[in-house]
């Protein structure tokens, strides 16, 4: 998959969450910030299919998704589908406890944070996007600096071997 096709003009941000106030509230903060293109899901498999064709830059998925439908894939299976189908997507949990074993079980599925509901969890988002923000810049500027330097290192390699030629020819 090329960057083209994660990284489009569109900058998409995917919330699954079983709970409609905390869709609406993360939408809305997220709507009042940046300039994503927002959707939603109350279940991981309703995404799933907008995930492989869409691959969204962020997903913010919910640990538990089971409230609503007891059948439901709880969100670690979903973040172990989304690592499959859209690789490079950045996942967000979001859980209700603050336990580190949940943390631990999240991050080492592919998340890339995780992030307690509560009184600090939207500036914890924010912060979060921004890092990745940040993060996506600077591999852009790397990118640039490699092709940068390839240029360089080729016209050196032409300029020394037409000085090669030149003077071989000479003699």
């Amino acid at each position: 998959m090329e960057d083209k096709d994660l990284f489009d003009e569109t900058r998409k941000l995917f919330v699954i969450d079983d709970d409609p106030i905390q869709v609406e509230m993360i939408q809305d903060y997220i709507k009042d910030r940046y300039v994503f293109e927002v959707k939603s899901y109350g279940d991981g498999e309703s995404a799933m299919s907008d995930i492989k064709s869409e691959h969204p830059e962020i997903i913010v998925l919910d640990y538990h998704l089971s409230s609503q439908n007891s059948n439901a894939k709880n969100g670690i299976e979903i973040l172990k589908e989304i690592g499959k189908v859209s690789p490079r997507t950045k996942v967000f949990m979001f859980s209700g406890k603050d336990d580190m074993e949940i943390a631990k079980e999240c991050i080492q599925n592919g998340a890339f944070d995780f992030i307690v509901k509560g009184p600090s969890a939207f500036d914890k988002l924010e912060r979060t996007i921004n890092r990745l923000g940040d993060m996506n810049q600077l591999e852009s500027i790397n990118k640039a600096q490699k092709k940068t330097i390839t240029i360089l290192v080729v016209g050196i390699l032409l300029v020394v071997l037409l000085g090669l030629f030149y003077f071989i020819s000479q003699e």
